[in-house]
């Protein structure tokens, strides 16, 4: 079965463009002119990722995002004409998983859309076939239950959005070493090098906000990318 793609765009003109080129590539596509048309349908049937245009005749792409993300893990791309870092990271922090800013290049979504979906299934087929694997991890004061995709600290269960999990999950797994930006792109996203995109860091700031208070950090290598430490109060 085809993956379902909805996307919410006022624009009829772009909204057709990404909707050929999803359909060209064998994606099922369901096209709406707002966000609320959109969440109605969303909330009768499932889909596998979500485009989201951020201003639009009544809910706001952002007010979507948060909507679908109190329900569903769902993959949501937000497109904005703002090319404003208070734009960019409101859609980030409400959980969307990438952000374009217009005018872009519709095969440039298309093929991040590509790599989103790729990766979900990776992970599916990886939860699916690992089942030998330890379900706790634990580091510094970190705790997290891979079965449940759970992370606590101290016992207090923290929100992470599915992106942030997978990248702080990765990065711990892999602590003892550091990992450059172009893998966690294509590990986490499955972003090939050439595709440019502020994912990465601003995944890292928002996990980095969450552990402010505990031993655990995410350390900056300049110029390459990031490691995990457990540092002395």
């Amino acid at each position: 079965m085809n993956e379902k793609i909805f996307i919410a765009e006022d624009e009829d003109h772009i909204r057709e463009t990404i909707k050929a080129f999803l359909e060209s590539e064998g994606y099922e596509v369901f096209d709406f002119k707002n966000g609320d048309l959109l969440y109605e349908s969303f909330i009768k049937t499932k889909c596998d990722l979500v485009i989201l245009d951020v201003l639009m005749p009544g809910s706001t792409g952002f007010e979507i995002t948060k909507k679908i993300r109190d329900i569903s893990t769902v993959p949501i791309i937000i497109l904005t004409a703002k090319d404003s870092d208070l734009d960019y990271a409101t859609g980030i922090n409400l959980g969307s998983d990438d952000y374009f800013t217009k005018p872009f290049s519709a095969i440039s979504l298309v093929m991040r859309v590509k790599a989103i979906l790729r990766r979900v299934k990776l992970d599916k087929q990886l939860q699916e076939s690992d089942e030998k694997q330890e379900n706790s991890l634990t580091f510094g004061q970190i705790s997290i239950n891979r079965k449940a995709m759970k992370i606590t600290v101290n016992g207090a269960l923290i929100d992470f959005s599915p992106t942030e999990y997978n990248l702080l999950l990765y990065l711990i797994e892999n602590a003892d070493r550091a990992v450059s930006r172009e893998e966690l792109l294509n590990e986490i996203w499955g972003y090939e090098k050439d595709i440019e995109t502020r994912a990465c860091d601003d995944t890292v700031r928002r996990i980095r906000k969450k552990l402010v208070h505990t031993n655990t950090k995410v350390e900056t290598i300049w110029g390459f990318g990031f490691t995990m430490k457990v540092v002395d109060p």
